[in-house]
């Protein structure tokens, strides 16, 4: 068969090999046609938190798609969203919140950036338009995502159809001071900050500590802006904790997650609001201040089920306690990585290891993805750096196995 795919984050040249046409999964593995297994080391895009056919997930699913499909929350509800809405707001600092539904993170994303800038529109502070994020932040694909969002190794073709009136510096020392000054600069025409809590993950897993998160909330809350977390990789125990931004303390405005909101069984995206903000959307006097947005697919009836189990297995199964203790492992299998001499640093967060390689190995990175792959391991490095982001539930085995295999591979190419 003819494959007619435009496949997104591709090079051509990676196209020049046969790709894995996959057809089943189980746990922290994936099959393809041939019958050769896989070790899906970046759970499937950072999503399958829980691995693949959990059955709590897939039950929830499949009696789902039998009693309702589809219905969209445009005036209308259904039991599911109503409980999803509820939970989530639960899961938060402080339960007074309303979620906006929609089908993947950058919608997400979308729906907060809209609803920031609506925000001071409907408080008569309309001059505050500007959303800004951290320098090589990424939040999505679509054009509004990238405008708070932007990681030059991929989105250049676009430069000059979005709009980038500031960045926030990236906190490579831990100093706070530079961000202070461009928020404080421009408080008046700012309507949010949008940051990926405690790690940059396209723009190569750099990671930030807490206490910038919490000088950043701070300040924003100081200066009369809001802050919008995006949760949408990070969240769901993938750093050690519910969320990233738990680590901080902090109390965001708004709170964007997707991905293991379902463990990545189905598309679904919410972006959680405080009350404060939510209530100001209203028709009730002179001007109607209705959020005039939405999404097809927001509220989807299997989708919601599909996040209801994972909530609960999150919670019933202990995965982030679990994953918490996971991390601590896997840093100390990859420790020894440090010591060789083409490897340029080791990063940790939760569940997240970082091998970044020296730049002169960026000629081996292919060959390298390659024969890992071969050894039936699916890595995606980004520039030369190779992560491992698997799910939360894989075996103290399966994991060391992954770590052993990247170093034999990383000797074998730069000894």
């Amino acid at each position: 068969m003819k494959n007619k795919i435009f496949h997104p984050y591709t090079t051509f040249s990676a196209l020049k090999n046969k790709l894995p046409n996959l057809v089943r999964g189980e746990g922290i593995y994936l099959f393809d046609d041939e019958g050769n297994k896989y070790v899906d080391i970046v759970s499937s895009w950072w999503a399958c938190a829980l691995g693949h056919g959990h059955p709590k997930v897939v039950k929830a699913i499949q009696d789902q798609a039998g009693i309702l499909q589809h219905s969209i929350t445009g005036s209308l509800t259904h039991p599911n969203v109503l409980t999803l809405a509820e939970r989530l707001a639960s899961l938060m600092p402080t339960p007074d919140r309303h979620s906006v539904f929609a089908s993947d993170g950058c919608s997400a994303v979308e729906a907060a950036i809209k609803i920031a800038i609506q925000y001071w529109y409907n408080i008569d502070r309309p001059e505050k338009t500007w959303v800004i994020g951290m320098d090589q932040g990424y939040h999505g694909d679509s054009l509004g995502a990238l405008g708070a969002g932007f990681v030059d190794d991929f989105h250049k073709p676009y430069e000059k159809v979005t709009s980038h009136p500031a960045k926030l510096p990236f906190p490579a020392d831990g100093d706070f001071e530079p961000s202070r000054k461009v928020i404080e600069e421009h408080k008046a025409q700012l309507a949010a900050v949008i940051v990926e809590p405690l790690c940059l993950g396209s723009a190569g897993m750099k990671i930030y500590s807490a206490d910038y998160l919490k000088q950043l909330a701070d300040c924003c809350a100081e200066n009369n802006v809001l802050l919008i977390i995006d949760e949408v990789a990070m969240g769901f125990g993938r750093t050690g904790k519910r969320f990233a931004f738990n680590h901080a303390g902090i109390d965001p405005d708004m709170v964007c997650m997707g991905k293991g909101l379902t463990a990545g069984y189905m598309p679904l995206s919410a972006c959680v609001v405080k009350d404060e903000i939510y209530n100001t959307f209203t028709d009730d006097g002179e001007k109607d201040c209705t959020f005039y947005h939405g999404n097809t697919y927001a509220g989807h009836p299997i989708g919601c089920a599909a996040a209801l189990a994972a909530l609960d297995i999150y919670e019933d199964e202990g995965t982030v306690e679990r994953g918490a203790e996971m991390a601590e492992k896997m840093k100390q299998w990859m420790l020894p990585m440090a010591e060789l001499d083409c490897v340029k640093e080791l990063r940790f967060l939760g569940m997240i290891g970082v091998v970044e390689l020296k730049p002169e190995t960026k000629p081996l990175i292919a060959q390298m993805k390659q024969s890992l792959f071969e050894q039936g391991y699916l890595f995606r490095p980004l520039g030369t750096m190779f992560y491992l982001m698997p799910p939360l539930i894989i075996s103290d085995d399966e994991l060391k196995g992954a770590v052993y295999a990247l170093q034999q591979t990383i000797e074998e190419f730069c000894p």
